[in-house]
């Protein structure tokens, strides 16, 4: 299922999104879990400095409102499909159709996640798989599937996955979950290297406790988001427009020279201890 929104005339002038340079490179770019949370709002984000975006998420109704308020809030090209990043098939075929309806692809978000969050003698092989499947093998699957695009757009074409905190430390109930998150920053050091002899990045973002709709569950027990304050020197979980910024800057061009590595987004919980 697939929908172009089209673009309407934006509120911003010309002259400063083309002189803006986090709106340059001026190519499209890929979001999947775009229809909620960080995906969203790294749509907006990217979407207010001129870039056009392609949202994909496995809920349509997110996915379409995404697409719709960055057409009409911020006038860009907007794109979104219902994409199943675990199948690798329905990737193949969707790169493409993002490429054609943006005009060009020189970047990609995976924030699509889940949290699998079950502990080593509770956790199911579904569980296992779909987790592993969906937050690391098909970012993988979805590097593959861009570099031809990202060749047409080229040099300054970057990735940025969402890692998290969770890949740099353990978590009782969280074995896959850290397993796809640690993962996450091996594969980008990889992909980071083939890539970088095309001239394209690769790099990750790692979030601390964010107000999304998949920690929301965890949030309702009684105390949970309390102490994650109480640890955090910041003193507060973050929003996910304080993600989005970050991954902006990894996709523009201020970050010209930032390749293989990772950025910790987390009010300072690391520099004192773990969730």
């Amino acid at each position: 299922m697939k929908k172009s929104t089209p673009a309407k005339k934006s509120t911003r002038s010309a002259a400063v999104r083309t002189g803006d340079r986090l709106g340059a490179p001026n190519t499209g770019v890929l979001i999947t879990g775009g229809g909620s949370g960080i995906g969203r709002e790294t749509a907006f984000a990217l979407a207010e400095v001129g870039r056009p975006v392609a949202i994909w998420d496995v809920k349509a109704e997110g996915a379409e409102e995404t697409a719709t308020i960055c057409s009409d809030r911020f006038g860009v090209v907007a794109d979104w499909s219902v994409v199943d990043v675990a199948d690798t098939r329905a990737i193949e075929l969707a790169v493409p159709r993002a490429a054609t309806a943006l005009g060009s692809l020189g970047g990609f978000v995976h924030a699509a996640g889940v949290s699998g969050a079950m502990p080593i003698d509770m956790i199911d092989d579904d569980v296992w798989d779909s987790t592993l499947d969906i937050n690391l093998r098909g970012g993988v699957m979805i590097c593959r599937a861009v570099m031809e695009p990202f060749r047409r757009a080229g040099p300054g074409s970057a990735v940025v996955f969402i890692s998290s905190i969770e890949g740099l430390f353990g978590s009782l109930f969280l074995t896959a979950y850290c397993a796809s998150k640690g993962g996450v920053l091996g594969v980008m050091r990889s992909i980071g290297q083939r890539f970088a002899m095309e001239g394209f990045r690769v790099n990750a973002v790692c979030p601390g406790a964010v107000a999304t709709p998949m920690l929301a569950p965890a949030f309702e027990l009684p105390g949970f988001r309390e102490q994650l304050e109480e640890k955090t020197p910041l003193g507060r979980v973050s929003t996910p427009d304080e993600i989005a910024r970050p991954i902006r800057f990894l996709l523009s061009d201020e970050a010209s020279f930032i390749t293989g590595t990772h950025l910790t987004v987390d009010g300072g919980l690391t520099s004192v201890t773990a969730i």
